[in-house]
């Protein structure tokens, strides 16, 4: 069984952050590990608060973890701050995991801002050069790269950009874009030139995608832990999402969860929503 660790915030709804992680882990027949670097009062229809827990206690829950237990890959989703991002990329330094996937979480599904204006600057350059992948959506790659995007030729000049600044590889992905929803993978290939390769997506008529990003990362750090290669992993991960959204749940007033377990309770002959 592989060990997957995901260092993110709480959500408080379950449909996202450390929760969403620890769901697609053992979705992914993973032993799911945590470190949490923030609690949020959030719902379905956005953040109300966020108490961000001390980069000296991060750092501790890091060492606990690593100190004791194999880690096969890590997934890092907010950090909301330069002291956490700093404290961060410092053990993923020290440990060096095999994978480690960061989702650069700027903006959540409900449109609330998560990440300090001034903690973008150590996020691109401490912590996301040290990334196997990293996961920006539409808005954080506009963000990293410094470049407004509205097309599929604006996405692949922006993810070339963010891998000029230090990235190694990146899956910029399309939702917003007005027509597609297509994502966009730059990464290294034979004798390690940059290259690319675009993902179709599916839309689906059903508002309850809240978790996507922090599903999608923690699937793609669980198929990379397990020896699927970067084109392998985005396709098995966009697959999973897609089923979960197709089968999203409606839970709350806003934007419920996505549906982690349809496969395993199809398997196991539940009926959905049992």
């Amino acid at each position: 069984m592989f060990h997957l660790l995901t260092i993110a915030g709480s959500d408080s709804s379950g449909g996202a952050g450390i929760q969403a992680d620890l769901k697609t882990f053992a979705a992914h027949g993973c032993y799911g590990m945590s470190v949490i670097t923030a609690v949020t009062a959030q719902n379905t229809t956005g953040v109300t608060a966020i108490q961000n827990i001390d980069p000296e206690v991060v750092e501790a829950q890091i060492d606990a973890v690593f100190q004791d237990i194999r880690v096969d890959g890590v997934k890092v989703g907010m950090v909301s701050n330069s002291a956490l991002i700093r404290a961060i990329a410092k053990k993923m330094q020290q440990y060096a995991p095999p994978v480690l996937v960061v989702d650069p979480v700027m903006v959540a599904t409900s449109g609330s801002y998560l990440l300090e204006k001034e903690a973008r600057k150590d996020l691109q350059e401490k912590l996301l050069p040290l990334a196997t992948l990293i996961t920006p959506n539409m808005q954080e790659g506009e963000a990293l790269s410094g470049l407004s995007i509205h097309s599929r030729e604006d996405m692949e000049k922006a993810a070339a950009v963010i891998c000029q600044k230090g990235a190694r590889a990146v899956l910029l992905k399309g939702g917003h874009l007005a027509e597609t929803a297509d994502d966009y993978l730059l990464y290294p290939g034979e004798g390690n030139w940059l290259q690319g390769k675009w993902f179709p997506g599916q839309r689906f008529a059903n508002p309850n995608t809240h978790g996507t990003g922090c599903s999608l990362s923690s699937a793609l750090a669980s198929e990379m832990a397990a020896g699927a290669s970067l084109p392998e992993a985005v396709e098995k991960a966009k697959a999973y999402v897609a089923l979960g959204i197709q089968h999203g749940l409606a839970v709350g007033h806003g934007h419920g969860p996505i549906h982690h377990f349809v496969d395993l309770y199809r398997k196991a002959g539940w009926e959905e929503g049992k």
